[in-house]
């Protein structure tokens, strides 16, 4: 839990230089296994229907997209009942 906490501070301090496999390892701590693991995509089921949507998908150089960066961290917090 400790590792899921500082890689989220991370996020949100800098999520336009945030590492795709970094990103993977706190959707899979807080969701599961990707329901989908096609080519660069990864697709995270959550408990509640419409936005924020958990897709992630693979930057240029191994970075995660900021804006996912961003919705996975508001995704995360509404997981964690702070929203």
């Amino acid at each position: 839990m400790e590792k899921i906490e500082m890689l989220l501070k991370k996020a949100g301090q800098n999520p336009d230089d945030f590492r795709f496999g970094d990103l993977c390892s706190i959707c899979d701590y807080f969701f599961g296994k990707a329901r989908q693991e096609s080519g660069s995509h990864r697709v995270y089921k959550t408990p509640w229907q419409g936005d924020p949507r958990v897709n992630i998908q693979k930057g240029k150089s191994g970075k995660a997209k900021a804006y996912q960066v961003r919705q996975v961290l508001k995704a995360v917090e509404k997981m964690k009942g702070e929203i």
